[in-house]
């Protein structure tokens, strides 16, 4: 039998989707094959600490994983390759063939960690520095999709500061360019997390300030009427595919936090109602906007489908999508007789692929 493959788990982080984190990790643990993997469980607390879990994966649910967990450390030097995991006074080498990041949200999916990867010369599932970082940031992304020709939301953003500078100035403009209701988003944070739905513009205001908790720069799209759907995408450049298309029926104004996470009540078609030649064009534009943003390993990408026009309108794309029991992303991929450990192991395979080092 050949050796097993190291692999570490890195979940938690200093985000607004830490528990969402801790869920996606869970669920990766209990699919990942044991048989296959040696697996290092590494959660960062909400205050940034790294510690190495060595409990059972059902402790990620309650918080209870941090209490004897011991400090660990990933090292950017690449002639260590691993970790360096503190054993009452002395650190212990731990050799590490991949990294898997079950992180969402600031510092986990916008290319900072994935800079210590690159750096480490550990070969890591998902996107690079640059495409996480571009994705990432909802202003950057509608800058390049517009100028690539892809349909989106009409929009507009603008720096927090400014704003604060010169808010009629700018709320003028939400007026002169957008049609009510609009959604204003903090241009870097994932989940919905500081997201409002506004209908007047004398609510603008509040939901601005809302959205400027999570970040110093600010989107504003125009709301689009149609049904919300999602694209599974897996590979990379030529060889990426995209997935059969997902639908959500939300139970809420627009697919909340809550709704995505806690209360679970939106209802989920797969595939989609949705006509064929509409969910090519989906799958095709997926694919596009995967490869421009330089995308790799997997990402989910977000769409409208418009009432009367059935045109196909990008939302958003994500990086590190959820991988809760409840995510679009593995359930489209399981849909195609994809299982969630297979998929697992596929994005592992294309982690050594990305780095020029296939395993096995």
């Amino acid at each position: 039998m050949s050796e097993k493959i190291s692999l570490a788990v890195i979940f938690g982080g200093q985000s607004s989707e830490h528990e969402v984190s801790l869920m996606s990790a869970a669920s990766i643990l209990e699919n990942l094959d044991r048989e296959k993997y040696e697996i290092y469980q590494i959660g960062i607390t909400k205050q940034g600490r790294w510690l190495l879990h060595e409990g059972p994966a059902s402790d990620l649910g309650d918080g209870s994983w941090q209490e004897r967990a011991v400090p660990v450390l990933l090292s950017p030097d690449p002639a260590v390759h691993g970790l360096l995991v503190r054993r009452g006074e002395a650190y212990e080498t731990v050799a590490l063939d991949c990294i898997f990041p079950a992180l969402h949200g600031k510092n986990g999916e916008d290319g900072s960690i994935q800079g210590l990867f690159q750096l480490s010369g550990i070969p890591y599932v998902g996107c690079g520095v640059h495409s996480s970082s571009v994705c990432m940031d909802k202003a950057v992304t509608h800058t390049l999709l517009t100028a690539a020709g892809i349909q989106q939301a009409h929009y507009l953003w603008f720096y927090t500061r400014r704003y604060a500078a010169a808010p009629d100035a700018i709320l003028n403009k939400i007026q002169a360019r957008l049609d009510f209701p609009v959604f204003v988003k903090p241009a870097n944070a994932g989940s919905s997390v500081g997201v409002s739905r506004v209908e007047r513009p004398e609510d603008l205001d509040a939901a601005i300030q809302k959205a400027a908790r999570e970040d110093g720069k600010i989107v504003v799209e125009e709301g689009v009427k149609g049904q919300e759907v999602e694209c599974a995408v897996l590979g990379q450049g030529d060889s990426a595919q995209a997935s059969i298309i997902g639908e959500i029926g939300a139970s809420a104004q627009f697919y909340d936090y809550d709704d995505k996470y806690v209360n679970g009540t939106s209802q989920l078609y797969i595939p989609a109602r949705i006509e064929e030649a509409v969910s090519e064009k989906i799958r095709e534009t997926a694919v596009r906007a995967y490869r421009l943003l330089g995308c790799s390993g997997l990402a989910r990408v977000d769409f409208f489908v418009t009432e009367g026009e059935r045109q196909v309108v990008l939302n958003e794309v994500n990086t590190l999508p959820g991988f809760t029991s409840i995510s679009m992303y593995p359930k489209l991929w399981m849909a195609q007789g994809l299982s969630y450990s297979g998929l697992l192991d596929r994005l592992i395979e294309l982690a050594f692929e990305k780095a020029g080092n296939p395993h096995g």
